[in-house]
């Protein structure tokens, strides 16, 4: 299963969640593109490894929808709305997530020290094993993300990059979708 903290992280235990990446949000964060385009990797990776897939939305009435480039990714997955920054603090989130049975949560999104520190301290709390992908995450302010990150890496998360995570949860180049993983990257 998940592990320890220090441990393999496994596709049948995980479930990844896209926090916030907003429409009125994206001019102002750093390195935005990029954090799409690693997002868009871990979709694409997640669907063909079949890990479930939640995504949030704060305040989507003032901060507009997801950007369209991971809405499209998402599919029938409606990012859930929340008005609490830690995504735990949204019953309709946690019904979600607790409906999984899954004790792995990899964490990609924005913005780092606010939505994505509070949903994995939250994670850590309710027992699980919180993964930072971190170059799928970020803030607004390069130093608010680096607070953020390391943050979360001394309260027992587990920080990884987009390529890291996929070689893991696949383990070998013998694994059915290999191939196709391997081309998202290339």
């Amino acid at each position: 299963m998940g592990g320890d903290a220090h441990g393999w992280i496994d596709a049948e235990d995980s479930v990844l969640l896209i926090v916030d990446l907003q429409e009125k949000f994206a001019p102002h964060i750093s390195r935005m593109k990029r954090i799409v385009q690693r997002t868009e990797i871990l979709l694409r990776a997640a669907r063909l490894l079949e890990i479930p897939i939640l995504a949030t939305e704060q305040y989507p009435k003032g901060l507009g929808p997801t950007v369209a480039p991971i809405a499209e990714l998402l599919g029938d997955t409606a990012p859930i709305e929340k008005t609490a920054f830690g995504c735990f603090g949204e019953p309709n989130f946690t019904a979600a997530f607790d409906a999984l049975g899954r004790k792995t949560l990899v964490l990609a999104g924005i913005e780092t020290h606010v939505c994505v520190l509070q949903t994995a301290l939250e994670g850590l709390e309710r027992g699980l094993r919180v993964i930072a992908v971190q170059d799928a995450i970020s803030s607004r302010k390069p130093a608010d993300r680096k607070a953020g990150m390391r943050r979360m890496t001394l309260a027992g998360c587990t920080p990884v990059s987009t390529e890291m995570i996929l070689f893991e949860w696949m383990r070998d180049a013998k694994h059915p979708q290999f191939k196709a993983v391997q081309g998202l990257i290339q």
